[in-house]
């Protein structure tokens, strides 16, 4: 074992300790950041009109500032990108993170000076809880590649600007800085596919033991190195590679055919950051939750999901959350996001300490019959039925038919792409249509009561996502294609891929 893994075991204990504290004092961390921000934000224009000098508690908070999305922000964000100071936070913005919304457009998200440095402890003590639990730390003395944005900023207003992948990119510790590629070149292309290939070349023959990148793109790669390699497992090209680190999107669907790709059930760790802060990381290879990050300048609060849409849904601190229960994630941030809606839905699976699971997108469902589906029931139901009869699943999409042909009855349209189709589409379909029916009690209903007929699946193409993506102007980087769709925008595109 090399020193630089031998040290990081002894740095790994010690935060661990500090980790601990966020376990067991969760709440007072809570209070103690919500008080920490509006004391700081008092005299900002948000601040202002917000009457931040007469907020005491939280129940203050609530009355003083409504939940908003982006687009009912954006009149602040905009004073922000233009150059103004002291708006949302005090000054202006270290960086500005571009990101591509899909109702709003290019969005432009705040990075203060105080929460840039929590994107860099929090993905570091991700590695540091690994390491403390496993006593595995040889591959910080090997190669690590981070699948990301190009580093290369633009200037807005006078504000670095760029991908969140990107940023960070420039803040990695000086300790990493030699173990990581590809290099500043190869990670300034910005066409995903050649910049894929020029990374295989880098790579290729390098003792890579870390992978970390949004799950469908790191199986691009992994494609891309098994066919130059003329048909090589992951494993026999890289004999070291011993630690996958994801986040964005769920792991589950792409987990047989990623280890498949590699060879063997790599371990792995999901992270779950975002351009409005870096919200929670798994500490533990015992289970899938993902632990809090309570003192990382958010101040959480959670609106039951089934109420999101209401006129006044219930608003609640974490003191108050349930387990097991759907809820919206609204952020309070020391970048100045306030009452900001991210567009995630969460569940806690612990209180001692409190960690959570992503369960999908507030916004993608499908209700076109009161039947609220949400995307972790969805990809439940395949997995279960596609585990159960040795079915890959490349990458799937599902959207309402509201007016089908011939007079039937409405459906729902799966859209998947397979590794290798089931031998009976009708009778995999009939499955996947009776394991949804089983979680989700309004479309059961639905089925029972003859207003939809079980979901009927279009078989895709090979590729078809990537081309999709490709037609999108979307391929790669942090993009990801939507589980969930309440219209057909997405399936009337797929429709020509459709073997």
């Amino acid at each position: 074992m090399g020193l630089k893994a031998t040290l990081s075991k002894l740095f790994a204990a010690w935060v661990n300790r500090d980790l601990n504290n966020i376990r067991r004092n969760a709440l007072s961390l809570q209070q103690k950041t919500f008080h920490q921000l509006i004391a700081q934000a008092k005299q900002t224009a948000f601040g202002t009109a917000h009457q931040f000098e007469s907020i005491h508690n939280y129940e203050d908070f609530k009355k003083n500032v409504p939940v908003r999305d982006y687009e009912e922000l954006r009149p602040y964000i905009d004073r922000v990108s233009h150059g103004e100071e002291n708006v949302l936070w005090p000054g202006k913005p270290a960086y500005l993170t571009k990101t591509s919304g899909t109702t709003s457009g290019v969005k432009y998200i705040p990075i203060s000076k105080e929460s840039m440095p929590t994107h860099i402890k929090a993905a570091r003590n991700a590695l540091l809880s690994y390491i403390h639990e496993t006593g595995k730390a040889d591959f910080l003395d090997g190669k690590m590649i981070f699948l990301q944005g190009s580093p290369v900023l633009a200037d807005k207003a006078g504000i670095p600007t760029g991908r969140l992948s990107g940023i960070v990119a420039h803040h990695v510790p000086a300790y990493l800085q030699k173990n990581r590629l590809p290099g500043f070149e190869t990670n300034c292309i910005e066409d995903w596919e050649q910049k894929v290939d020029a990374i295989v070349k880098e790579t290729i023959n390098e003792d890579m033991r870390l992978i970390s990148g949004i799950p469908p793109w790191c199986q691009m790669y992994f494609d891309r190195l098994s066919t130059v390699t003329g048909g090589k497992k992951i494993k026999d090209i890289f004999p070291n590679f011993k630690l996958f680190v994801y986040g964005g999107v769920n792991y589950e669907p792409y987990r047989a055919r990623m280890e498949e790709s590699i060879g063997f059930a790599i371990d792995s760790i999901e992270t779950y950051p975002a351009s409005e802060g870096f919200i929670a990381f798994q500490d533990s290879q015992k289970d899938k939750g993902l632990l809090l990050l309570v003192d990382s300048g958010i101040f959480y609060e959670f609106i039951p999901a089934d109420e999101y849409f209401n006129e006044n849904p219930t608003r609640i601190s974490l003191q108050q959350v349930e387990l097991n229960k759907n809820y919206a994630l609204i952020l309070n941030t020391n970048a100045g996001l306030w009452g900001y809606s991210i567009g995630d839905t969460v569940k806690f699976v612990s209180r001692s300490p409190y960690k959570i699971v992503v369960t999908g997108r507030i916004k993608h469902y499908i209700s076109a019959f009161g039947e609220h589906v949400i995307g972790e029931e969805v990809e439940q139901a395949l997995l279960s039925v596609a585990n159960e009869e040795g079915i890959d699943i490349v990458e799937f999409t599902v959207a309402p038919q509201v007016n089908p042909l011939k007079g039937e009855l409405p459906y729902h349209e799966w859209f998947i792409e397979f590794g290798n189709e089931p031998n009976d589409l009708k009778a995999f379909s009939l499955k996947i249509d009776k394991a949804l029916q089983q979680k989700n009690i309004y479309y059961f209903d639905l089925i029972a009561g003859n207003i939809l007929q079980p979901l009927l699946i279009q078989s895709l193409k090979k590729d078809t996502f990537i081309n999709y993506m490709r037609s999108q102007g979307k391929l790669g980087g942090q993009n990801k294609v939507p589980r969930l769709a309440n219209d057909r925008k997405i399936a009337e595109e797929l429709k020509k891929y459709i073997i």
